[in-house]
C-alpha cells in the first residue's frame, strides 16, 4: 500500500478467522515483520481466534524507506493508522514489543479512535536504553552524510540491507537533499535525548492521557537496561487503568539472548515473546 509517497509491505495471517477481531503487531529496532520470534507469537494469536496484521514500517524490511515526522516513531504512528485505515481493519488492537510498543503506545495517542486495546512489552527507556538507540540507529547515517553526502548512505550497513530486500530505495535515497534528511536526523535524534518528563524517547508524559482504552503491560526485566522494569512501571502509572504483569519469560532473558546472539551471530532476541501469547489472549478475551 502506498502511505506518504512510500510502498509499505503488509500481511495478514488468521484468514479462516473471519469473524476474529485484528491485531496490529509491530517488533521492535528496524526489524521486518520476518524476524525471528515474531511470527510464532503471531501464529500463537491466530491459533487464538484472531486475525493479523504484520508489517514492514518504513525503513524496515521490504518497504520504502522515509524520513520525516518529529520522530521515526510519530512517523511510524502516522503510517500505521493510514494502513489500518486503508484496510478498513479499525477500530483493533494494537500490539507490541520493545520499539514496537513504543510505537504502538504513540499510535494509540494520536489515533485513539482506531484502537480497541493496547498491549506492550520490552518498553525501553531510561538513559543508556535511549542514548544506545540513538547512537546506534541516527549517528551513523548522521556521520554518513556529513562525510559524504548520500554516497556515504549508500555506504551505511543498514541501508545497505534496506537496497538489498527492495533495490527501488536506491533512487529514494539518491532523490534525498542533504540539508533537509540532516534536519530530520538531528529532530530523531533530540527524541532519544532523555528529558525530564519524558518517561519513553521523544513523548511527553502528559500524551498518556490519551490512551483510554484497556491495557496491559509486560514489564521489563529486573535487570534488562534496554527496557528497564522502572520504565514499565512509571508507564503503568502513566496510562490509567492499566494492567502490569510480570515476565512470562525469566527476568533475564534479554540479557541471555543478548549473549548467545553476539556469540553466534544468530538472532534470538525475540525468541521469547510466543510466551506471552497465553496471558495477551487471556486479557483480550475479558
Amino acid at each position: 500500500m502506498e502511505i506518504n509517497g512510500g510502498q509499505v509491505v503488509y500481511e495478514i495471517l488468521g484468514a479462516g478467522n473471519e469473524a476474529g477481531p485484528f491485531i496490529a503487531l509491530t517488533p521492535g529496532g528496524r526489524f521486518s515483520k520476518d524476524i525471528p520470534g515474531l511470527r510464532p507469537l503471531a501464529r500463537a494469536l491466530v491459533n487464538g481466534g484472531y486475525r493479523v496484521l504484520l508489517w514492514d514500517r518504513p525503513n524496515c524490511g521490504k518497504s520504502d524507506v522515509q524520513f520525516s515526522g518529529l520522530s521515526e516513531s510519530h512517523m511510524r504512528a502516522e503510517t500505521l493508522a493510514a494502513l489500518i485505515n486503508g484496510l478498513g481493519i479499525g477500530p483493533c488492537i494494537i500490539a507490541g514489543g520493545s520499539g514496537g510498543a513504543r510505537d504502538s503506545m504513540l499510535t494509540t495517542m494520536l489515533y485513539p479512535e482506531l484502537v480497541t486495546k493496547l498491549v506492550v512489552w520490552n518498553i525501553v527507556g531510561g538513559v543508556y536504553g535511549s542514548f544506545v538507540l540513538g547512537g546506534h540507529y541516527i549517528v551513523p547515517s548522521i556521520l554518513a552524510v556529513r562525510g559524504l553526502g548520500v554516497e556515504g548512505l549508500l555506504r551505511v550497513p543498514e541501508w545497505k540491507e534496506r537496497i538489498a530486500e527492495n533495490p527501488g530505495n536506491r533512487a529514494r535515497f539518491e532523490a534525498l537533499d542533504t540539508d533537509e534528511f540532516l534536519k530530520v536526523m538531528l529532530r530523531w535524534l533530540n527524541a532519544f535525548v532523555s528529558k525530564p518528563g519524558q518517561t519513553i524517547p521523544g513523548v511527553p508524559d502528559d500524551m498518556f492521557d490519551n490512551i483510554k482504552v484497556p491495557a496491559l503491560i509486560i514489564r521489563g526485566g529486573e535487570n534488562d537496561w534496554d527496557h528497564p522494569k522502572r520504565t514499565s512501571l512509571e508507564v503503568s502509572c502513566l496510562i490509567k487503568g492499566s494492567e502490569l504483569i510480570d515476565p512470562p519469560w525469566p527476568e533475564d532473558a534479554w540479557e541471555r539472548a543478548g549473549e548467545k546472539f553476539t556469540a553466534t551471530g544468530k538472532f534470538c532476541l525475540f525468541d521469547t515473546w510466543v510466551q506471552a501469547a497465553p496471558a495477551i489472549l487471556e486479557f483480550l478475551g475479558r
